[in-house]
């Protein structure tokens, strides 16, 4: 089933109405994504952070600030400059700044342990650092054995003020002095080459080993971002009057009533994650919509926000959901202007897209799936209000995408209804991983599939779903155990907050499947036990696939972009039973 056949069986309506398969996408660098937005919403705030609003045109402004400041430094075409920042009201500009410069933008979790920071700034070849205040001092001694030339320091005293002097060290760089710069646009990426030269290097999260850097050139970049902003707002690609990339809206408000320059979201996904820089940052600029930054979550202060500036979406990953669901008052709070919900990052559990349907009965809620090697996105469910949106699948391929399920041990695809690896091509997938010919290798074929390592299965009407991580899957007594499949039935359990699965080394088994469990706030949450959990899912499976333990905690762990971390279950777990 791929996104490139003739059309969907008539059982599901997958496909926006009068949108083609394929779509035109125009050779021009990421910076023309940023100029369009510039002239066609103006003074409509872009990112509002803290209370404090950055107009479309400001962006513009101050982004070609900081590519003449970084060009004016010998930064330009070729060299990687590392953004090791939260969100921020700044972030926009020193992102789209540095690919106005022609340079490449690296994202990097500025919570890395100075070790891991080292290692990415090297593997990158980074020549420049922009690090926040706060954990500068963490970095500097990651600094020493890196390529980094030049560190640039920002912080919360430009949330408030983007001229605000910060106190710095001998030859650090102040933001405010990129930020107050030329703001004149000089072309400087006229003559990047859009098909090789890196707009992101981005590195994998690292849930399951070590981060590896894909390398997306612009084209990546551009088609992404316009397979996602087209599949959620039912437009096709545009060019304005000078030539940048824009959007025109097809589908009318009947089946998109948000229209382009009216949406409105919190956002707390990561910019320095796949999901963030292209369908948060970039998809919202060319949109049009106004972005409320929060650097941290408070399920809360969501709400509170969510309601206060009549948010028309809400997007995240699951444990995102989890946290607002459980907001007190939150069945009361004004929320009738969502018309939208997307999750990413991990599967979202039917009985969370249950609870959600029954809380914002307006909005279509669709889940996506993709990847850092294929730029972002890979496949949705229909955005459109007469589509047809599968619970528990991650949708159908965007355009120009196609999705094969190949035998876990190789092989040819398989027919509909059979497990095994989820492989992609497209347009999006990425050039390789940089200086890994031979992970290259392994992960894109010949053909140009990219394997992805999920285990998955596509449906008749070719709408996927994902069972698991072939890491991720457990071996018991010889068979195969997904913990995909016993979360399901966990998060659908009266008093379950939150849920992960991992197995346990047994000598005689093998591995042994024990739930990690969070309890709700609430007196079903109260009255959970190891015993009623193991028997409320265990008679729901197969002998082989039972929990042979519960364990109760706080919180499952979590990635900045909302991945749970299984691998610290899972080291616990080898802890326990070793005694290490």
């Amino acid at each position: 089933m791929t996104a490139t056949q003739a059309a969907p069986t008539p059982t599901a309506h997958s496909w926006p109405p009068g949108l083609p398969r394929s779509l035109d996408y125009p050779a021009v660098s990421v910076g023309s994504i940023l100029r369009a937005a510039v002239r066609r919403w103006g003074d409509r705030p872009a990112f509002v952070d803290s209370d404090v609003p950055l107009t479309f045109t400001e962006l513009g402004a101050r982004a070609h600030a900081v590519a003449n400041w970084l060009a004016d430094a010998g930064i330009g075409r070729g060299d990687v400059v590392a953004v090791h920042i939260p969100n921020c009201r700044q972030y926009p500009a020193v992102y789209y700044g540095v690919l106005l410069a022609g340079a490449t933008f690296s994202p990097t979790n500025p919570l890395l342990p100075a070790a891991d920071l080292a290692a990415q700034l090297t593997d990158a070849g980074a020549r420049v650092l922009v690090t926040w205040d706060q954990v500068l001092p963490l970095a500097r001694p990651a600094l020493a054995a890196t390529a980094v030339e030049l560190v640039v320091v920002t912080g919360p005293a430009h949330v408030a003020d983007l001229a605000a002097r910060l106190e710095l060290g001998e030859g650090d760089v102040d933001l405010a002095d990129l930020l107050a710069a030329d703001p004149t646009d000089r072309h400087l990426d006229a003559d990047v080459d859009v098909a090789t030269d890196l707009a992101h290097l981005a590195y994998t999260g690292g849930t399951t080993g070590v981060s590896k850097g894909v390398e997306l050139p612009h084209r990546n970049v551009v088609t992404n971002v316009l397979q996602s902003a087209c599949w959620t707002s039912g437009s096709l690609p545009d060019l304005d009057d000078a030539g940048d990339v824009t959007l025109r809206q097809v589908l009318g408000p009947d089946e998109c009533p948000v229209r382009l320059g009216e949406g409105c979201l919190v956002n707390l996904t990561p910019w320095f994650h796949a999901m963030g820089a292209i369908g948060y940052l970039n998809g919202m600029v060319m949109s049009g919509t106004t972005t409320v930054v929060h650097l941290r979550f408070d399920p809360v202060r969501y709400v509170e926000d969510a309601v206060r500036y009549r948010v028309t979406s809400i997007g995240g990953a699951p444990p995102v959901f989890v946290a607002l669901l459980q907001v007190p008052g939150i069945d009361d709070a004004d929320l009738s202007s969502v018309r939208g919900v997307s999750s990413g990052a991990a599967p979202l559990p039917v009985p969370l897209i249950q609870r959600l349907t029954a809380l914002l009965p307006d909005a279509v809620i669709g889940e996506g799936y993709g990847l850092t090697e294929v730029t972002m996105q890979a496949t949705g469910n229909p955005s459109f209000r007469s589509g047809t949106r599968k619970p528990g699948t991650v949708g159908v391929p965007v355009f120009d995408t196609e999705i094969s399920i190949r035998p876990l041990g190789g092989g040819d695809a398989l027919p509909p209804g059979e497990r095994g690896e989820v492989c992609i091509r497209g347009p999006q997938v990425m050039r390789g991983y940089a200086h890994r010919p031979e992970a290259t290798a392994e992960a894109i074929d010949p053909d140009g599939w990219f394997h992805t390592g999920d285990v998955g299965v596509l449906d008749q009407d070719g709408y996927l779903s994902i069972v698991d991580r072939t890491k991720d899957m457990l071996l018991h007594k010889g068979y195969n155990v997904f913990p995909r499949e016993l979360e399901e039935v966990l998060f659908g359990v009266p008093g379950v907050a939150g849920a992960a699965v991992v197995g346990r080394p047994d000598e005689e088994a093998g591995e042994l499947p024990v739930a990690y469990v969070v309890r709700r706030d609430d007196d079903a949450g109260a009255a959970l036990t190891r015993e009623s959990v193991m028997a409320a899912v265990n008679d729901r499976v197969t002998p082989y696939k039972r929990l042979r333990d519960v364990v109760f905690v706080e919180a499952i762990p979590v990635s900045a972009a909302g991945k749970v971390l299984k691998r610290e279950l899972a080291a616990r777990e080898r802890a326990a039973v070793t005694g290490g």
